[in-house]
């Protein structure tokens, strides 16, 4: 029979496998730990020695999602992942940066300009699927560029 791990080389397994938030870590680790306080200064601890850091899992999760998705998405993805909101506001890609990924996003799903009112709320609920906001999206539409045109 297998030692039980603690609860701190669980932690470190975990961070060592990828960035995770904080509120995150402590909702995989809470089975494991006997008081919630023992839990709450383990993490404190982590936090303390730049081990676990959610400015760095906000950062780090914006980067590799915000060149699919609009800050509305990002913004309630990182929120439900428990980052507090100042902390993705920090983060956030710019609105010429977003409207540059709308565009792109949009040249990418649909190959050519929308023919009809029917195809043109196809692409503005996509683009609303993905997280941009209405002004990005009639932006876009208006000003998203197709080379065969």
């Amino acid at each position: 029979m297998k030692p039980q791990k603690s609860l701190r080389a669980r932690a470190l397994d975990i961070l060592a496998r990828q960035e995770i938030s904080r509120a995150e870590l402590k909702r995989k680790l809470a089975p494991y730990a006997e008081h919630e306080d023992e839990l709450d200064e383990l993490l404190d601890e982590f936090a303390d020695r730049h081990w676990q850091s959610d400015q760095r899992f906000a950062e780090a999760y914006i980067h590799s999602k915000s060149r699919q998705h609009g800050t509305l998405r990002l913004k309630q993805a990182l929120q439900a992942k428990g980052v507090d909101e100042e902390t993705v506001r920090e983060f956030l890609p710019s609105r010429e940066s977003e409207l540059d990924t709308a565009m792109a996003v949009l040249k990418k799903k649909f190959k050519q300009p929308a023919a009809d009112m029917k195809e043109k709320q196809k692409q503005i609920r996509f683009l609303a699927y993905r997280g941009f906001d209405m002004d990005t999206i009639q932006t876009a539409l208006k000003n998203c560029r197709y080379d065969d045109e």
